[in-house]
């Protein structure tokens, strides 16, 4: 048909359609973010006020919650559902409320799901954001395979203080390995199918006295330089969401400040996720002193910038009053709701199948997923001092004792926050060498010495008399599991119980005796470090365990981990950091009137960064590419690395710079690069890192960045003690306000 064969009218209207039919349809023009905004508005649009505010109440599996909140569309997110059957019902359930909007299934999915790897704090001892992504991804792919697709991870607060129990949960007291790292985690748990909760937002590492909730009092410009680069880091990663801390900052409740959440969050590093509180944050708002009631405690939260309430029940009880009162504009709830459904719709929430409710935990571990968890665990160990070359075991050891109540503690090892692991699934240390130890001919004795806390060692004759006929001893002591993580902050960080009494008796055979410590942070070692030549630190290995240490003990893989904080000599020295500003008195061995303590050495007992092999590593040849610097440029830095033992090993080279002249005090040094090297005997490599000018200055108290121009020295190293390899001059003054500054946290590290 030709259109000149049409009446009038109707071939006006056919010539429309046809011109119509060929133009770019909205739909064709639109991005996926449009696409998503124009949904999350027409979603938003339909809602009724108490709808809208069930989106943002998060509650957990069990009492308070019913199943019909979840049909009546009074939940927006859940959390503690862990099986596939759970889920699958829960899901059934949204689809039958009005709207059919999916529910956000949240767990605190921190170092593994069935299968588990070592504690953060451990993994951090890599210095490898490839093995944080890959432990993040496994973790990810198990949970989410029973249905979970929210995880309350990662931990990015920066601590200095180990008598914090969650230091465990974190990476330790750098901000540009923080930061690398936290973005690693998110993109690990985003790959394996996680959407990820940066926590806790923010300072809540830094409590006084170390005392878990307590208050933070923490300098804005401080905030800037140290605390929050590894949250900024998670949102250029791309968290789906933050999670507000418990604590006050400078005497404003995390939970309720608007310069956090608003100022900081989103406007100057424009995050448009969601803000979940802590369990029952909100109220706790009460206790803070900020708030007299429930009603106020919602209102300022809401206000503030916490778009959801865990398990407190404030917004979904008191909200819609409060926005009938005309105390909340409704403007700001749809602002918070937008924000949670954004997010589902970029999971892909409304589109996918329900979860298979066949799916069991018991699927894992696999052996894929063992076999991960063994490589993950041995790159985080850190040999902190080998007297004598004690380790490896030499090879005409004939018999060994294993000695010390953790190296046979299946539950113990996973360490806190296990999610569904199950110690039946755990390799131990005293199973690993076991299995070691039969395929070269060794005989292993075990003698647990005393109980699990070292309390009772009634059973030590019989450990001194395994040592005594054994040729080599491995000693397996620390922190029991309940002695770390939420809620274990401790003022006596020796090691505790009657270890040290123990370990001296086992020194005192004569045997050579390597310790071996499993904990979620440093411990004060005392005497232990003259009397005991060798000292492994394993942390939590996690499930495979056993296995990991073997490799490393045996030497068949050579230790490569590095602190991710300091270590001290006494409790009384925390907190303690490497990065610290300098004095106006350094220390002076034969000046009392110096930086000192007059009953302990200044010093760590082991630095930053610190962490033997069984090979040795020479640098040389270290270069700044360029020793004039301008605005835009690198400073670029290599060096040579040669493996000089005759063991295959890897090094972290490690750059610090120092400002030494500034208009204010700045660090003594500050690690800005760093990269993971494997070198077989002899073999040499070129290793050069950079980081851009841009990174190289310092935070005033309203977020300004500023790089000074002036003389920068730079250390190259394998620890927070590398040498200087020389400057280099900053040509000119910069000066970014805050809505300018660009995060550049993986700058310079290998990924």
């Amino acid at each position: 048909m030709r259109l000149s064969d049409v009446p009038g009218l109707t071939q006006l209207a056919l010539a429309l359609a046809l011109t119509v039919s060929f133009l770019p349809t909205a739909g064709a023009q639109e991005s996926q973010e449009q696409a998503i905004e124009r949904r999350v508005n027409e979603l938003l649009g339909r809602m009724t006020l108490e709808e809208k505010v069930g989106q943002l109440n998060l509650v957990s599996h069990g009492p308070p919650l019913r199943w019909e909140d979840i049909s009546e569309g009074k939940a927006g997110a859940v959390l503690n559902f862990n099986s596939a059957q759970d889920v699958a019902r829960a899901q059934a359930l949204v689809r039958e409320s009005r709207l059919k909007i999916p529910l956000l299934f949240g767990l605190d999915v921190l170092h593994g799901f069935r299968t588990q790897f070592p504690l953060p704090l451990g993994e951090a001892a890599a210095f490898s954001p490839r093995v944080s992504r890959l432990a993040s991804e496994w973790a990810a792919k198990e949970a989410s395979h029973v249905g979970v697709n929210w995880t309350f991870a990662p931990m990015a607060d920066l601590s200095r203080d180990s008598r914090w129990g969650r230091i465990v949960e974190g990476f330790g007291e750098d901000p540009t390995l923080g930061a690398a790292l936290t973005a690693a985690r998110v993109e690990g748990f985003r790959k394996g199918g996680l959407a990820a909760a940066a926590k806790h937002f923010a300072g809540y590492g830094a409590p006084q006295g170390g005392r878990d909730y307590d208050t933070t009092y923490i300098p804005r410009a401080e905030m800037y330089d140290t605390y929050l680069p590894p949250f900024r880091a998670a949102v250029e990663a791309g968290t789906a969401s933050f999670m507000a801390a418990f604590n006050a900052l400078n005497g404003e409740p995390s939970t309720a400040n608007p310069w956090l959440l608003t100022d900081v969050l989103r406007t100057q590093w424009g995050f448009d996720g969601f803000v979940t509180s802590d369990w029952v944050g909100i109220g706790e708002l009460v206790n803070h002193g900020i708030a007299a009631d429930g009603a106020e405690a919602a209102r300022k939260a809401i206000l503030a910038g916490v778009d959801m309430d865990m398990m407190g029940q404030l917004y979904i009880n008191h909200l819609p009053d409060e926005v009938r009162a005309g105390r909340v504009p409704e403007s700001v709830i749809d602002e918070s709701v937008r924000r949670v459904l954004r997010t589902k719709f970029r999971l892909g929430l409304f589109d996918r199948p329900d979860v298979d409710s066949s799916h069991q935990d018991s699927e894992f571990p696999s052996p894929e997923s063992r076999q991960a968890a063994r490589e993950v665990a041995r790159e985080t160990f850190v040999l902190l001092q080998n007297r004598d070359d004690v380790l490896p075991i030499p090879s005409k050891v004939r018999s060994i004792a294993v000695v010390g109540p953790l190296a046979d503690a299946p539950q113990d090892q996973m360490g806190p926050h296990a999610a569904r692991g199950h110690k039946e699934d755990s390799v131990t240390i005293l199973e690993g060498v076991r299995r070691r130890a039969q395929n070269a001919g060794i005989a292993v004795r075990h003698a647990p010495a005393c109980d699990l806390f070292c309390r009772n060692t009634d059973a030590l004759p019989a450990a001194i008399e395994a040592a005594r006929q054994s040729d080599f001893v491995i000693a397996v002591f620390g922190e029991p599991q309940e002695l770390s993580g939420e809620a274990a902050s401790r003022a006596r960080m020796d090691l505790n119980g009657k270890q040290i009494e123990v370990l001296e008796e086992l020194a005192k055979t004569g045997k050579p005796v390597a310790l071996v410590i499993m904990g979620g942070r440093p411990q004060v070692l005392g005497p232990v470090a003259d009397r005991i030549p060798s000292i492994l630190m394993a942390w939590y290995p996690g499930t495979e365990a056993g296995p990991a240490v073997a490799d490393v003990l045996f030497g068949d893989v050579s230790p490569s981990g590095k602190l991710p904080l300091t270590w001290p000599r006494a409790t009384g020295q925390l907190p303690l950091y490497y990065n610290r500003l300098p004095t106006g008195r350094p220390t002076l061995a034969n000046n009392r009137f110096t930086l000192h303590y007059i009953d302990e050495n200044v010093a760590p007992l082991y630095p930053f960064g610190w962490g033997l092999s069984y090979t040795h590593f020479a640098y040389s040849d270290a270069r700044i590419a360029s020793r004039q610097l301008d605005e835009g440029q690198v400073l670029e830095v290599s060096v040579t690395v040669k493996n000089a033992g005759a063991r295959d090993g890897q090094e972290v080279v490690q750059l610090y710079t120092r400002d030494p002249v500034a208009s204010r005090s700045r660090p003594l040094r500050e690690l800005k690069a760093f990269e993971k090297i494997a070198l077989k005997p002899g073999e040499t490599k070129q290793v050069t890192l950079r980081v851009p000018v841009e990174s190289l200055g310092f935070h005033f108290d309203d977020g300004t960045y500023l790089v000074e121009a002036g003389a920068i020295q730079v250390f190259v190293g394998g620890s927070s003690l590398a040498d200087q390899v020389g400057e280099a001059e900053i040509l000119k003054t910069l000066r970014i306000p805050p809505l300018e500054r660009r995060a550049s946290v993986s700058t310079g590290v290998a990924q």
